[in-house]
């Protein structure tokens, strides 16, 4: 890969999983173009994950693969101290049509203990559209042994060990690794999360929906409890807004914050005008029309239901929206800097600030 490079918003190809939860809410409701035919449970719209990373769609390095541009200009992907390991952002929709399997991902301590990975999978589900009686099976309740818990789950009654919430269109919950959980059905959300694809199942079917030995069955509930983390209860929450000085009727809210992550929602009326964080890179995800995105040296436009990578380099740029539209933003926050400050700037409590995920103390100092 040659070293010369004219930067802009990086467009990769995205990678589709076909889980059984799936349908075809991705194509059919939120309007993705390109995708094959038969069950479309996930698009992996930002992934430098193993075999799913990415190939570059546009640009001076199209038909490289992301990892290859991660490996040779980290800094000016991710921003100050990025490596080149991988893009530390995984960023999907997931169409839930059926309810999710009840499992866990393990938390960067068990990734690094049991599996010889670099770090675990947090993640953060923003609902873009969900049946009236779709919720979130989520934490476990205090309290309970281990054998209550094998017990329903080998019944198959999660309710009796795990709390149910409803859920809404706009609502995110944030998930940590360690937390077991599902969701559904008839959901359609989008998801940010750690690079990695650890998970341990507690159901007695594979992914395709295969049926498995009672044996396997019974290892999978062993290492699923051997992961188990009951420290966090996840709860659905509406967001929190942020100040839009402007005044022009855009409006910004963060849906989830943490240390490896932050989620945003931006629904814009009028162009947007972003000035990045020295050294900081985001993902955007379009979810309504095709909006134009001018950085300096061009313009390129980000399609319905399609994502980018905003590279640490680029720094200012503006979306132009043709017709009223709303972008998912994700990027690693200064949670003092990019998380409280401006939310308490708009009137927020330190109270729900915190209920946003995982906000250390210190960031409120």
């Amino acid at each position: 890969m040659g070293e010369a490079l004219n930067w802009q918003p990086i467009k990769v190809s995205y990678h589709v999983r076909h889980y059984a939860f799936g349908a075809r809410l991705i194509p059919e409701m939120l309007g993705k173009r390109g995708t094959p035919d038969g069950i479309v449970a996930e698009t992996w719209e930002i992934s430098d994950y193993a075999h799913t990373s990415g190939t570059i769609i546009e640009g001076p390095h199209a038909g490289h693969h992301l990892h290859e541009l991660i490996r040779a200009h980290p800094e000016e992907v991710i921003g100050v101290g990025g490596s080149g390991l991988h893009f530390p952002l995984l960023a999907k929709f997931l169409d839930a049509s059926h309810m999710l399997p009840v499992h866990l991902h393990a938390d960067d301590e068990t990734a690094r203990r049991l599996h010889d990975a670099p770090h675990g999978k947090t993640e953060a589900w923003h609902i873009l559209w969900c049946a009236d009686d779709a919720t979130i099976l989520a934490g476990v309740k205090p309290g309970l042994s281990e054998e209550e818990l094998v017990a329903a789950f080998k019944a198959q009654d999660y309710d009796r060990v795990m709390p149910r919430h409803s859920i809404h269109p706009g609502d995110t919950v944030y998930v940590p690794g360690g937390i077991l959980h599902s969701f559904g059905p008839d959901t359609l959300i989008f998801e940010i999360q750690q690079t990695s694809d650890l998970a341990q199942s507690v159901m007695p079917t594979d992914l395709a929906g295969n049926r498995l030995p009672d044996d396997v069955w019974d290892q999978n509930i062993q290492a699923t409890l051997a992961e188990l983390k009951t420290n966090y209860m996840p709860k659905p929450n509406g967001g929190l807004k942020k100040t839009n000085h402007a005044g022009n009727g855009n409006r910004f809210s963060v849906g989830a914050a943490g240390p490896h992550f932050a989620l945003e929602r931006w629904s814009l009326v009028a162009p947007y005008r972003h000035i990045a964080p020295i050294g900081k890179c985001l993902t955007l995800s379009n979810l309504g029309p095709m909006v134009s995105i001018a950085f300096n040296g061009g313009v390129t436009t980000l399609g319905q239901a399609e994502s980018c990578i905003i590279p640490a380099v680029l720094g200012e740029f503006t979306i132009v929206p043709d017709n009223p539209t709303a972008l998912i933003a994700c990027f690693v926050p200064d949670l003092q800097a990019d998380i409280v400050q401006p939310l308490r700037a708009a009137g927020h409590s330190d109270d729900e600030i915190a209920a946003l995920g995982e906000v250390p103390s210190a960031a409120f100092a």
